[in-house]
């Protein structure tokens, strides 16, 4: 299990590991053929910082060289806001007064046909944590529905049991989304005061649970805002580092989501720069090359712009975050804000002009798996 990973390390020594490192550490972990999760820590330290541009280019020649100039495209699917949890950051928490909404069949069919026709292959599906109202078998039935519709399925709903994600296997999912938010374990309550998201180890051990399930693909990632991102995004290192060796078979993504305006939103307690997310963004690709780096709308239309040309491999496009967005109600109450609001359309007008390929499917589904090599 991970957590034995995890407690081996301490959170406070982590942040004041990160910050002693040198240029000597950096130049070091540059030069390295298999970059460790020693390397990372170096790189995404402030002193890496003056190697940015190194970095950068760097990054861009890792990327290409193992994804080509494509760009994957997915657009999230939200079939519900209800939730059960107390979350301080989340537009859809159990505090906020707000009109709760849970699709039909009929609605979610409705969804994904204007997906469909905006040419997604890819649809990631999107729901609150509210067992009773969006529960295992909800989200089967979903997934059923959708089935013949795309390529590509994946969720990013509440942690389940092994036995539950194997029964969605079953039905056709791909991939499933989990981010720990963060890995300070002593702030972890503060930001989850209620509900079953409160309970830190529950989460943490959620993609062991898929990876023994066979899971073809795991997203993880932490959100930006919440704790140091430094220190939250080595912990993520490790985690990746061990399901990788442990779960070999499964592919890996991770994302970079900043905090967003949101109702009831806190303010961030930490910032990262556009300059520090480049260089954040940098380490993971020389880290590891097999990783499939996604950035959402979130971020802005210039920042995503110019990320494709340096590691990002995965976005989407036209993002709506509220149930219904698309198609049913679009004035329902959005999880976060969106900032680059611009049409698929635009956004595929985009990638070409940079030289890049969209691409809808996902065809290493049904390649080899790969096999993971970098180091300790």
């Amino acid at each position: 299990m991970f957590r034995e990973v995890f407690e081996r390390y301490s959170w406070d020594n982590v942040v004041a590991d990160i910050y002693a490192r040198k240029a000597s550490d950096v130049e070091r972990a540059l030069n390295s053929r298999k970059r460790t999760v020693d390397d990372f820590m170096s790189l995404i330290s402030p002193a890496a910082a003056p190697y940015l541009e190194q970095m950068a280019r760097m990054s861009k020649a890792t990327t290409q060289k193992r994804f080509g100039k494509t760009v994957q495209l997915y657009a999230p699917l939200y079939l519900s806001n209800e939730c059960q949890n107390i979350c301080t950051y989340c537009g859809f928490s159990l505090d906020n007064k707000i009109k709760r909404r849970t699709l039909s069949g009929v609605e979610i069919l409705q969804e994904a046909a204007y997906l469909k026709q905006q040419g997604f292959d890819h649809v990631l599906l999107v729901t609150g944590e509210a067992n009773k109202t969006v529960g295992v078998e909800y989200i089967r039935q979903a997934i059923k529905m959708l089935r013949p519709m795309f390529s590509n399925i994946s969720i990013e709903v509440q942690p389940l049991e092994q036995e539950e994600y194997e029964l969605l296997i079953a039905e056709g999912l791909h991939a499933v989304l989990v981010y720990q938010e963060t890995y300070n374990k002593e702030h972890y309550k503060i930001h989850h005061p209620k509900g079953k998201k409160s309970n830190f180890e529950y989460r943490l051990a959620t993609p062991d649970r898929l990876g023994n399930a066979g899971i073809h693909k795991v997203g993880l990632g932490v959100l930006i805002g919440l704790e140091d991102w430094r220190a939250d995004n080595f912990f993520t290192a490790l985690h990746i580092n061990y399901l990788e060796r442990n779960f070999w078979q499964t592919k890996y993504s991770i994302s970079f989501p900043r905090l967003r305006p949101a109702e009831g939103l806190i303010e961030p307690k930490v910032a990262i720069s556009d300059r520090e997310l480049v260089q954040l963004i940098c380490a993971w690709r020389l880290f590891d090359e097999e990783l499939e780096l996604s950035v959402s709308t979130r971020e802005n239309a210039t920042f995503r712009d110019n990320i494709l040309q340096l590691g990002a491999t995965t976005i989407s496009a036209g993002s709506r975050t509220n149930p219904g967005g698309y198609a049913v109600e679009p004035e329902s109450l959005e999880q976060f804000s969106v900032d680059d609001n611009r049409t698929v359309s635009e956004i595929k007008d985009m990638i070409a002009t940079k030289g890049y390929k969209p691409v809808w499917k996902d065809w290493d589904r049904f390649a080899i798996k790969p096999l993971h090599t970098h180091a300790v």
